[in-house]
């Protein structure tokens, strides 16, 4: 019996968790995506990368990477291609592009995602990305 999206939209299965994340964010719906996080969600944007830190909470998460990559870049889309799960752990393969807004550089830039899911929310994730190539794009 295959899986109807009813079914994707609600199960609390790690790596479906993490696909409505990436989908909720490709689309702008930062209101979906918050639904996906826990209320005490850690969100950690690598050093060097230019949002470095950990954030806390849903909004605190939306406010302070979502909202801001859309400030900063124009088209800014994660696709996400290979999934390695292993439990409540999620391994995300993925790239990022987008356009620079204030360089107009774009960047096409592999990625990892590391994301730990608990009763069908997010309560972990850990960014990796050469972040040389993100401020290459930032740079006039």
């Amino acid at each position: 019996m295959g899986v109807t999206m009813s079914d994707f939209t609600t199960s609390t299965a790690p790596a479906d968790v993490v696909r409505r994340q990436y989908l909720a964010s490709a689309t702008g719906d930062l209101e979906a995506l918050r639904t996906t996080l826990a209320p005490d969600v850690e969100w950690t944007e690598m050093a060097g990368f230019p949002l470095a830190g950990t954030y806390r909470t849903p909004a605190g998460v939306t406010a302070n990477v979502m909202e801001k990559l859309a400030a900063g870049w124009d088209d800014w889309i994660v696709h996400d291609d290979t999934y390695v799960v292993d439990g409540e752990k999620v391994v995300v393969l993925a790239r990022y592009t987008a356009t620079n807004k204030a360089t107009g550089k774009p960047i096409n830039v592999r990625v990892a995602h590391h994301f730990v899911v608990r009763g069908g929310r997010i309560v972990r994730f850990e960014q990796f990305v050469d972040t040389a190539k993100v401020r290459d794009a930032m740079t006039p």
